[in-house]
């Protein structure tokens, strides 16, 4: 694949007015499709859209639903009422080709594909025709410089990002460039890389089409293209699967294992101003006789505080049959599918690993001679967009490491908002075995506490001290004030850690 059959961008704004005058848009194709047929079409499952769209007959947004996402050639008069069809066909945004019945027709030459940003934004992600993300049968394509649309590791990885404004920021890996444009809304400058030069091309088409600011572009391998350089803001959907040699360049890394994750994380530090953010989706081995925590947790480089979230764990043949697919390798003869599948998991027997473990790992520049590191499991649902709560993790981390238990009890708190408690016992028992206190926003996490530690947050609304509030329960329940006090501050660090309480500032 060569980067000169691609689009040019030179009058991209002039075809994004005409996407949006046709309602080419989330919102415009929501009301189209309906609502299943939309989220099949996420799926990469065409069916029940082109069934909608034949019932829209040739209204302009038919057409464009026909050309950029179902890949169905248009009559060209028709195209022509949707967009400005001379330049579109100059620009290399569509080609000629021919109706069944021998008339005038154009095909689409990329997927261009409606994205809505944060904020209300019509945005498009251009990338290669039918290799958008998430369908049973795999990407429809294995060519090895492939370039992918939106999937869901793309919008999992742009909800966890902290989005306050930063000065530079760097899409490591950019693909069609759906980090660089999220970045662009937030990052005075912004800088995206990659091994293939086809994405830095689609990553052009992406920025342009969506209104956005151009991006410093470079071709290279992890850091290398960047030299020296340090970013307040680090963003890497990586080639992070763990295989059997380096097939397709969107998703396999070329290295042994999970290296390449390994060694991103690792050198990442390097690139951070103080204070800086590197957030990465990954995989891990998890290797016989050794815990997968402490793996992890050796790749964090120094001077930097982590939290890493383990969000789902597949054994070995989960895992090589997901990947398989998605290369559209079970469409072969099956004793294709068969050679590859041994070659999988002769790489795992090699390498003692008996699952792979999916998450996200965030890193941030703290320079702490104590830096706080958090690795867990948390395959839960949880509420995206999670950008605030990551960036509120760290702050709690901060404020825990400045404050020792003395300091805990002079300080006040309040109960974080939508937070309920519940209470877990036998039918018709008298008193509760346990309370469980459970957010409904964020991360949603639960924690059991006591009955001390219930109503202690259950009064913590800003006005008194830690120490006050647990003097007046030890009165309460007639328990030693001094007892309580001592072994209290722990329960108390917990729920701040886990974002049930909130310190107050003092002024």
């Amino acid at each position: 694949m060569s980067t000169s059959s691609l689009p040019t961008p030179d009058r991209a704004a002039e075809l994004r007015t005409a996407l949006l005058a046709a309602g080419f848009t989330a919102d415009g194709l929501l009301d189209l499709l309906g609502a299943p047929a939309y989220a099949a079409l996420a799926r990469s499952e065409t069916v029940p859209a082109l069934r909608a769209a034949r019932s829209a007959g040739s209204s302009p947004l038919a057409s464009l639903v026909r050309l950029f996402l179902l890949r169905q050639t248009v009559p060209a008069a028709d195209a022509a009422r949707a967009l400005p069809l001379e330049a579109a066909l100059a620009d290399g945004w569509l080609h000629r080709a021919e109706e069944a019945g021998g008339g005038d027709a154009v095909r689409a030459a990329v997927d261009v594909r409606p994205y809505g940003g944060p904020n209300g934004e019509d945005w498009f992600i251009v990338s290669d025709l039918g290799c958008a993300v998430g369908g049973a049968g795999g990407i429809g394509s294995r060519e090895e410089g492939v370039v992918l649309g939106v999937g869901g590791a793309s919008t999992t990885l742009a909800g966890i990002t902290v989005r306050t404004p930063v000065g530079s920021a760097l899409d490591l890996g950019t693909g069609s460039g759906i980090q660089a444009l999220h970045a662009a809304g937030h990052a005075t400058r912004v800088t995206a890389t990659d091994v293939n030069p086809r994405a830095l091309e689609f990553t052009r088409l992406t920025l342009a089409l969506s209104g956005a600011p151009e991006a410093e572009l470079l071709l290279g391998s992890l850091f290398e293209p960047v030299g020296d350089a340090a970013y307040d803001l680090i963003v890497s959907n990586p080639p992070f699967v763990i295989s059997p040699g380096a097939r397709l360049t969107y998703r396999d890394g070329g290295m042994g294992g999970d290296d390449l994750c390994r060694t991103l994380v690792q050198q990442a530090g390097a690139h951070l101003n103080p204070g800086g953010y590197a957030q990465f989706l990954g995989n891990w081995q998890h290797v016989e006789g050794e815990d997968w925590r402490d793996r992890v947790r050796s790749w964090v480089p120094r001077g930097c505080d982590a939290w890493i979230v383990q969000r789902d764990v597949q054994d070995v043949t989960q895992y090589a049959e997901l990947w398989l697919r998605d290369a559209g390798d079970h469409r072969t003869a099956p004793d294709e599918y068969a050679r590859r599948y041994e070659e999988w998991l002769d790489e795992f027997e090699a390498r003692k690993t008996k699952a792979v473990g999916f998450g996200w790992i965030t890193l941030r520049r703290s320079g702490a001679q104590e830096p706080s590191i958090v690795i867990e499991e948390w395959p839960h649902p949880v509420e995206q967009p999670l950008g605030d709560a990551v960036a509120a993790h760290f702050a709690r981390q901060d404020y825990l490491r400045d404050h020792d238990d003395a300091a805990l009890l002079e300080a006040r708190f309040v109960l974080a908002g939508e937070v309920v408690q519940e209470q877990v016992g036998a039918p018709g028992a008298e008193d509760p075995e346990h309370v469980v206190l459970r957010q409904n926003r964020g991360m949603r996490r639960a924690t059991k506490v006591d009955t001390v530690g219930a109503g202690f947050a259950g009064v913590c609304d800003g006005s008194l001290s830690a120490g006050r509030i647990l003097d007046a329960i030890a009165q309460l329940v007639q328990e030693d004030p001094v007892g309580l006090r001592d072994r209290t501050p722990e329960a108390i660090r917990l729920l701040v850690e886990q974002g049930f309480l909130e310190p107050v500032a003092d002024h």
